[in-house]
């Protein structure tokens, strides 16, 4: 299996394609679609399904491109499944103005916790709530990597302070769900370079306040 990080959108989200046997997922398209699609067509990839680690808006500006233009399903969480289409939810009013929001169609497939299998994917889905109430981290068991949005990061955690964010729910799932997986594992996040579990519960400052080994 392999990833492919590719930074994306105003705020330079990071966008990850992963791909097996010519197969591939797209998670976080936040924008500039043509270079998701360039990539996918010089690597004769067959995309299989939109993933979105939540639904704010700089995940999400090249979802109806890329859904149209593959014809694939959108995965979303529950408690976010209305946010696609709705600006002042996925705060792209905030940003770009009331006339200038992004919005799209809700999603196909609704995800709560457990795993999913999208053609040659495995993947097991959990609830991280805290950056945004329907944020969910990836894990590729068998490779050892999660796709974990903005929960965690590379010296840093996600942003409590915007409409329904929750220090205390971070805090929860970084500790409770995110730090009991094993020491190895790679961690994707939604912006800046990756990073391992085992890095951030020995040196993430964030963390510290609320996780010791």
């Amino acid at each position: 299996m392999e990833i492919q990080t590719l930074s994306l959108g105003p705020l330079g989200t990071n966008c990850y394609i992963v791909s097996k046997n010519n197969e591939c997922l797209i998670f976080d398209p936040g924008g500039d679609a043509n270079l998701i699609v360039q990539y996918v067509t010089k690597n004769k990839l067959t995309p299989k399904a939109i993933l979105l680690t939540h639904a704010h808006f700089d995940h999400i500006g090249a979802v109806d491109l890329l859904r149209k233009k593959y014809a694939i399903s959108v995965y979303l969480h529950e408690n976010e499944k209305d946010w696609l289409d709705d600006p002042s939810l996925n705060r792209s009013s905030l940003f770009f103005g009331r006339d200038g929001g992004i919005k799209t169609e809700k999603p196909e497939h609704i995800l709560t916790e457990g795993t999913i299998q999208i053609g040659a994917f495995s993947i097991e889905v959990i609830h991280t709530p805290g950056h945004s109430p329907g944020s969910v981290t990836f894990v590729f068991k068998e490779e050892k990597l999660i796709v974990s949005g903005d929960v965690l990061f590379q010296q840093g955690i996600g942003r409590t302070d915007l409409p329904e964010g929750s220090i205390n729910e971070l805090a929860n799932s970084i500790v409770t769900k995110l730090y009991t997986l094993p020491n190895e594992c790679i961690v994707y996040p939604g912006h800046g370079p990756n990073t391992t579990i085992g890095s951030e519960k020995a040196s993430n400052p964030f963390t510290r306040q609320f996780y010791t080994e």
